[in-house]
């Protein structure tokens, strides 16, 4: 949409989202008076409001409306019900959603570098991000996660680039179109294409559709970067109206190892090659078949921008992650608390496997809450059994959504957990979140590795648990 006249104070409804909130500070950087509103909120999305000089307001009373701003930015998140979403409307301000306002405010003659796919899409941009900045160039950025290695989840940059995550939800409840919509993207890295979101997509061609639709607007110029190991991504990739390059694992992609992967305690190595790019040696200080593919992606964008080569590799031999992806909370007897963000069975497997290569001979006990309205869906059962499979122990919170989802629709945890066991996995289900640090911290032993996977908080489980080990720590000493 156009906005018309001088914008010089913005509201946002749900400040607190992964997405708003660096746009938010990103807004603040740029002069605008930004205020906003959410429920209670957590770090670090608390923290980088606060950072920037921005106190949300608690709750989305109509009266925070006063006196209106100038624009009213909507999350998607947000219902349409919603107080302050009513008084917007009766008031007739002008409203965006956080995708149509990124575009408008600030990918305006720039070369959007968009990370779109159903996995990887924080650590690849952030990867992104972070490379393009240790090649002395100054891109802009948006990442809805916290990169350990950058100043902040966003910044505005003077380059031609701005790198964002292309999220295939919908942007808001007025503007039902997938965000990555927005971004119209210069160059696409596209890491898998796999059914999610089944709230919005009911079916696997609907979500395909998005994709489709978002190959469609790359230009004739432009560059699709896609994971060649997917099937799914493979057949996409036929109807695009530009240059395509295939990365992954498979001997078949442009750009792929060469040889043996070598997996230890402290990363990746290999070598790498195709695409016209002289074979180089990768190292890496992240874990997993999917980072070294996120690699892969970055490598191949990075050098079609004509980055030097060494930098780009030195660049992604130092990058340490982002927080919540394979994060080391911390080791208290013994054990070694992980935090992931891990929320689909894909994802958990991938998880769970790379802790599996990092740690051959330790027990793997996973803790897993299924938050989003896709996670607690009977038709994962199959995919839960397989993604679990990597792990020793596995403790199983309450669906987070259960009211929302219909009875039979809904998975049977219990059933879940029965079948585990059966096939040699030693796993629990539990009837509220309060009772799990209380209740697991005595299943762990030294030696342990446990992973905790939520798209949530996890009501602070990771750092509860790391904290009842360091206090039973002190009572042996």
């Amino acid at each position: 949409m156009s906005v018309s006249g001088s914008i010089k104070s913005i509201h946002l409804i749900a400040i607190g989202g992964t997405g708003v909130a660096p746009l938010a500070c990103l807004l603040r950087t740029e002069g605008y008076q930004v205020q906003g509103s959410d429920g209670p909120l957590y770090p670090p999305m608390s923290t980088l409001l606060a950072e920037h000089g921005i106190t949300p307001r608690l709750g989305f009373e109509p009266s925070h409306l006063t006196p209106p701003p100038d624009l009213v930015i909507v999350g998607n998140a947000v219902p349409r019900n919603n107080p302050q979403a009513v008084e917007a409307e009766r008031l007739g301000l002008e409203r965006m959603s956080m995708p149509e306002a990124l575009s408008h405010f600030f990918l305006a003659g720039r070369r959007p570098l968009v990370v779109a796919g159903t996995h990887g899409k924080t650590t690849t941009s952030s990867l992104a991000a972070f490379v393009y900045r240790s090649c002395g160039q100054d891109p802009g950025y948006l990442i809805g996660g916290m990169p350990v290695d950058l100043p902040a989840s966003f910044e505005r940059g003077s380059s031609e680039r701005f790198i964002v995550e292309g999220d295939e939800y919908n942007a808001a409840y007025f503007d039902r179109g997938p965000k990555f919509l927005h971004y119209r993207p210069e160059t696409l890295i596209l890491t898998g294409v796999e059914h999610d979101h089944v709230d919005l997509y009911p079916d696997a061609a609907a979500f395909v559709g998005a994709f489709r639709d978002l190959l469609e607007i790359l230009p004739p110029q432009g560059l699709l970067v896609a994971n060649g190991d997917s099937p799914e991504v493979r057949e996409l990739t036929r109807e695009a109206p530009c240059r395509v390059v295939h990365y992954g694992l498979g001997q078949n992609n442009d750009v792929r190892p060469s040889g043996a992967i070598q997996w230890q305690p402290g990363g990746t190595r290999c070598r790498i090659v195709g695409d016209g790019i002289p074979s180089a040696e990768l190292e890496l200080r992240l874990a997993g078949d999917h980072n070294l593919k996120n690699a892969l992606a970055v490598w191949a964008v990075a050098r079609h921008d004509g980055l030097p080569a060494d930098q780009v590799l030195a660049a992604l031999r130092s990058f340490r992650g982002v927080q919540r992806r394979l994060e080391e909370i911390g080791e208290a007897s013994g054990v070694l608390i992980v935090d992931d963000f891990a929320h689909h069975p894909t994802e958990i497997g991938k998880t769970l496997a790379a802790l599996r290569q990092q740690h051959p001979s330790r027990r793997l006990v996973a803790a897993f809450e299924p938050r989003s309205l896709t996670a607690g869906r009977s038709f994962f059962f199959d995919a839960y059994l397989e993604a679990f499979s990597n792990a020793d122990v596995v403790l199983l919170a309450p669906i987070y959504h259960f009211a929302r989802i219909d009875d039979d629709e809904r998975i049977d945890l219990g059933a879940l957990a029965a079948t585990l066991r059966e096939s040699g996995v030693d796993a629990h289900t539990y009837d509220t979140l309060d009772e799990l640090p209380e209740a697991v911290a005595p299943l762990l032993e030294a030696g342990d590795v446990v992973v905790t996977m939520s798209s949530g908080p996890f009501a602070g489980l990771p750092r509860q648990l790391l904290q009842a080990l360091e206090a039973r720590e002190e009572q042996a000493g």
